[in-house]
């Protein structure tokens, strides 16, 4: 279905981005990687996707939060790929913090990297999509997307306007082949939510399951994490044709959190 297709993932040299990178190549996807790392490990993950998939796999290391930096990395990706057909906007990061103390800098930070890197990594593949006449864009968003937490304010923004710049940007390009959607995943199991956990244990002073429970899961009323891999087939899903008629959509794949 994807065989041959061109992929670009920010954001994926752990987590959901990997989960979607490797669900990609499992369909045929050729892709280009991004995100920060140990070199040696990055370069072991990037050979191996490609010779346990046979697909061609490349990776730059561009920072996300820097435009002329995301243009060059497009740019890399297009040329070295063929062109891109699928665009995963995964790249984030959070801050905590009540809204009167919050850093500005990490203000700045979350908006570029969250939602700014979206604008310009669309931006740049969308001409070479229209010449195809086809193209698949999919913006990881979150709960966060559709509701607010508190002490969240620069993620819950920057969340909000990624599924709107997904609505809008789907509307610009409902005539020329290329769908635009936001998945929004509640808490997945990634290894940055597990340190999350001990974290909370620690200041809590409760057991690493009252912590999940109680704190982590307190909202999804499965109170089941979200695993990479369902994120990652839903991805794969919006890419196939059988989802050629969704578009500019926000789906919550979150244990019912955003149903209350």
């Amino acid at each position: 279905m994807l065989k041959g297709k061109s992929a670009v993932v920010t954001g994926s040299t752990s987590g959901i981005g990997l989960g979607i990178a490797r669900a990609l190549a499992k369909e045929g996807c050729n892709l280009m990687l991004n995100g920060f790392g140990d070199a040696a490990e990055i370069e072991k993950l990037r050979a191996g996707l490609a010779a346990e998939f046979g697909v061609k796999v490349l990776y730059d290391g561009a920072d996300m939060s820097k435009g002329e930096a995301i243009a060059a990395f497009m740019k890399k990706a297009a040329d070295g790929l063929g062109g891109v057909d699928i665009l995963v906007n995964n790249a984030g990061i959070q801050f905590v913090s009540p809204v009167d103390e919050f850093p500005e800098a990490k203000w700045e930070a979350i908006q570029n990297i969250n939602l700014s890197s979206s604008f310009h990594c669309i931006k740049a593949a969308l001409p070479g999509m229209k010449k195809k006449g086809w193209g698949r864009v999919v913006n990881i968003a979150s709960a966060h997307g559709l509701i607010a937490s508190p002490f969240k304010s620069a993620y819950v923004a920057a969340k909000h306007g990624q599924v709107g710049l997904t609505k809008s940007v789907a509307l610009e390009v409902a005539e020329a082949g290329i769908t635009v959607n936001a998945i929004c995943p509640g808490y997945v199991r990634t290894p940055l939510v597990e340190n999350q956990i001990e974290d909370q244990a620690k200041v809590h002073k409760m057991s690493h399951e009252q912590v999940i429970r109680e704190v982590i899961l307190a909202a999804q009323p499965t109170k089941k994490f979200v695993e990479v891999d369902e994120v990652a087939a839903l991805a794969v899903f919006l890419c196939g044709d059988a989802a050629k008629s969704i578009t500019g959509t926000s789906i919550a794949i979150d244990g019912g959190w955003t149903a209350r």
